[in-house]
Formats: C-alpha cells, sequence, structure tokens
C-alpha cells in the first residue's frame, strides 16, 4: 500500500486527484502500477485500477490477470470493478472506502454479484488513516482554490 501511495502522489502533484494502484504476483512482484490521469489523459476510464490492468495486459500479452492482487488507495467503483472481474484478478486491497461510489463494500458489493462468473475477494482499511488523509486534503485545498477563484471574479459593471 506504501508503493500506492506514492503513486497517488504522483497523481496529486499533477492535479489529479491522489489514487494510487498496483497489481502484485503472488511472489511479491509488482507487475504493474499507477495513477489516477483523468484529466490529464482526457479520459473518464483512466483511474488508477484501470490504467494498472493496461500495463498488466501489456507486460503479461494476455487480458487476464489471474492470481494477481490489485492494491489501490481508494474504494473502486463500478466500472473498475467490472474490469478487475473481467480480468479475472484475485483480490483487492484497498485503503480509503469510498461512501459516495465505492463497488466493493460502501454502496455495492459488485466482486460477489451473482451474474458474475468470477468472485474476487477483498480486504478493506489497509493504511486507511493515511490514504483518507491524503485525499481528505486534496479536496479541502481545491474548494479552497474554487471558492478564491469565484471570489477573485468581480461583477461587470452597470451599463
Amino acid at each position: 500500500m506504501r508503493i500506492a501511495l506514492e503513486e497517488a502522489k504522483k497523481a496529486e502533484a499533477i492535479g489529479e486527484v491522489p489514487v494510487g494502484a498496483l497489481l502484485v504476483a503472488p511472489d511479491g512482484t509488482i507487475v504493474a502500477k499507477a495513477y489516477n490521469r483523468t484529466i490529464t489523459d482526457h479520459d473518464p476510464t483512466a483511474h488508477a485500477e484501470i490504467l494498472a490492468l493496461r500495463e498488466a495486459g501489456q507486460k503479461l500479452q494476455n487480458y487476464r490477470t489471474e492470481n494477481l492482487v490489485l492494491v489501490v488507495t481508494l474504494e473502486p467503483c463500478l466500472m473498475c470493478s467490472g474490469a478487475m472481474v473481467h480480468a479475472r484478478i484475485k483480490g483487492i486491497v484497498y485503503g480509503a472506502p469510498d461512501h459516495k461510489t465505492g463497488a466493493i463494500d460502501s454502496q455495492l458489493n459488485s466482486c460477489e454479484l451473482p451474474l458474475h462468473n468470477h468472485a474476487i475477494w477483498h480486504t478493506s482499511g489497509v493504511l486507511q488513516e493515511e490514504c483518507s488523509s491524503m485525499l481528505s486534503a486534496f479536496f479541502k485545498k481545491r474548494r479552497k482554490e474554487i471558492k478564491a477563484a469565484k471570489g477573485a471574479q468581480k461583477p461587470c459593471p452597470a451599463s
């Protein structure tokens, strides 16, 4: 998770929501790692989890990433959890819950839906305080910047 947090810092440094992810093999080898790049790449699917899955697929030359475990700083959304099911990852370890759009535990347990032909185990709360604090600080700063920008706008004088 510490490596995923380092990836999240890279996202934050470029103005992205600080989420980092990696895919780990059973022997502990990191197969892929990534961070959010939705704004940078102009791509709504460029979540850290999706980018890590893409990288792993290229390295393994296979769209199936069986036996790999995804480690991510924030609970995955429905899009990402769906991609993980299709990729056949073995498990998910995440740090902070996402109470608004989390699709592993918070809003939906998408990994255990009976319509899937593949189940994924999951563990939550790993370095939760660090992961949550990074996200909270990012959004607090962003809200402050938005408020300051709105305050700097001067009303148009009456004609």
